[in-house]
């Protein structure tokens, strides 16, 4: 059998109740860049955030029944700094589990505003 010609995850979709809070949320206390806030209809907007430099992206939707906002879990950032990283999130008012150690890394937890649950790490070469 021979592998498929997947390169990366491209984009994902995190349901949220604000698009203009979750932006915020995403660009300005996380850091992320705003890639695309397009009105697609009049009640449907496509709202894509990412990591500076990343390639993959989150688009922040309000328009999926199956999907209530804050439904998402498990979604994990590296960090290159995750001390200098932890104290930014606390100065910019994010609740966080403090910084956890485990052999394979550190990490801290929180979530965004509706409630989707991220975890910040720093992986151990």
């Amino acid at each position: 059998m021979t592998g498929m010609a997947i390169t990366h995850l491209q984009l994902m979709s995190m349901a949220v109740s604000d698009q203009d809070r979750a932006k915020a949320f995403y660009v300005d206390v996380l850091g992320f860049e705003l890639v695309s806030d397009t009105q697609m209809s009049p009640d449907m907007r496509w709202v894509m955030v990412r990591p500076r430099g990343g390639q993959s992206a989150i688009t922040l939707v309000t328009w999926f029944d199956s999907m209530p906002a804050g439904s998402l879990k498990g979604t994990v950032l590296e960090s290159d700094d995750l001390d200098a990283d932890a104290t930014l999130l606390a100065q910019r008012g994010v609740v966080t589990s403090g910084i956890e150690e485990e052999p394979w890394g550190r990490y801290v937890s929180f979530e965004d505003p509706d409630g989707n649950a991220i975890v910040l790490q720093s992986t151990r070469a």
